[in-house]
């Protein structure tokens, strides 16, 4: 009986951690464009700088805020693992974006969900479902129709490091992806977003040391799109993190293909970036796999710690 009504409790819960992941990526496809403009505008190492500089004090505002409790050391151990892990991704993503088109790169990107399933089973053993598969499968024949109307042309060089320095970035974003589902079990979804940016903050810091390329200063006008960018970046980590605590992550990965959509959407608003009929097509081939993935049976509840939930 109680175990019907656990089953019941995490059948309802889904569609609400399914809807969340759908804001926070939706958010971090603002952001990416927010940081595309931003690097362009005053460097990339200064743009990742800035953002994760406010980001970290907006954290410390809202853990103080909430009175947040500090991480025990195997906590704070994976926190310092994914930040690095995300600060070297942010780097290459964002310096493929500053040299090809936003919507190309997250549709290159997107080779990322397919290795997370698998790196899900072997390193969360979850069970990957049939439907999650087909689900994931679905969203790349989707990504592939788009490529093979954006590919029609050659790139130049830059293009071709950039879709190079996408395609390392991804296989980062798949064990990103993971841990992730890992942070999320064992942290609040404030915790986890303050921890990303101040060990981001630390890797830059440190690189700059290193490099002897102290940041510079932005000019006013560039001031309003570090905020958003690191009011976004904040947000969207915030909900991703409450998601993946309440569903497994297999069925909330392939929310990561409508990011598409918004890059789609946004680069052509922003930068001019023109939609095609493969594009749209695509595009729609990746929605009706989410959808797939969101009607996916429902598997075992996820664990979540008592002093987070």
């Amino acid at each position: 009986m109680g175990s019907d009504t656990h089953r019941a409790a995490s059948a309802t819960a889904f569609p609400l951690a399914f809807a969340v992941c759908c804001v926070g990526v939706a958010l971090f496809s603002v952001m990416d464009a927010a940081m595309k403009g931003l690097s362009l505008s005053i460097g990339l190492f200064n743009a990742l700088f800035w953002r994760a500089m406010a980001g970290s004090l907006l954290g410390l505002a809202l853990m103080l805020l909430t009175r947040q409790r500090w991480p025990h050391l195997t906590v704070l151990r994976l926190h310092m693992l994914r930040g690095t892990v995300v600060a070297v991704m942010a780097s290459l993503f964002f310096w493929a974006i500053m040299r090809m088109p936003l919507a190309e790169a997250i549709a290159l990107s997107f080779i990322a969900p397919l290795i997370a399933l698998y790196l899900a089973a072997l390193l969360l053993k979850e069970r990957i479902g049939r439907r999650a598969i087909g689900a994931s499968l679905l969203g790349l024949i989707g990504v592939a129709f788009i490529l093979s109307g954006r590919m029609r042309g050659s790139y130049d060089a830059n293009a071709l490091l950039g879709a190079g320095a996408v395609l390392l970035s991804a296989v980062l974003f798949a064990w990103n992806l993971v841990l992730q589902r890992q942070q999320a079990q064992l942290a609040s979804p404030i915790e986890v977003a303050f921890f990303q940016h101040v060990v981001m903050l630390a890797v830059f810091s440190l690189f700059a040391v290193l490099a002897q390329e102290m940041p510079i200063v932005p000019a006013a006008p560039s001031w309003a799109l570090v905020l958003l960018s690191a009011t976004l970046a904040f947000t969207s980590l915030t909900a991703l993190a409450w998601a993946y605590a309440r569903a497994e992550a297999q069925r909330l990965i392939p929310v990561e293909y409508t990011a598409f959509l918004w890059a789609a959407v946004i680069g052509w608003l922003a930068f001019g970036e023109r939609l095609t009929l493969t594009t749209l097509a695509g595009a729609l081939l990746i929605v009706v796999g989410c959808l797939i993935a969101s009607r996916a049976g429902p598997t075992e509840p996820p664990h979540v710690e008592p002093s987070v939930a």
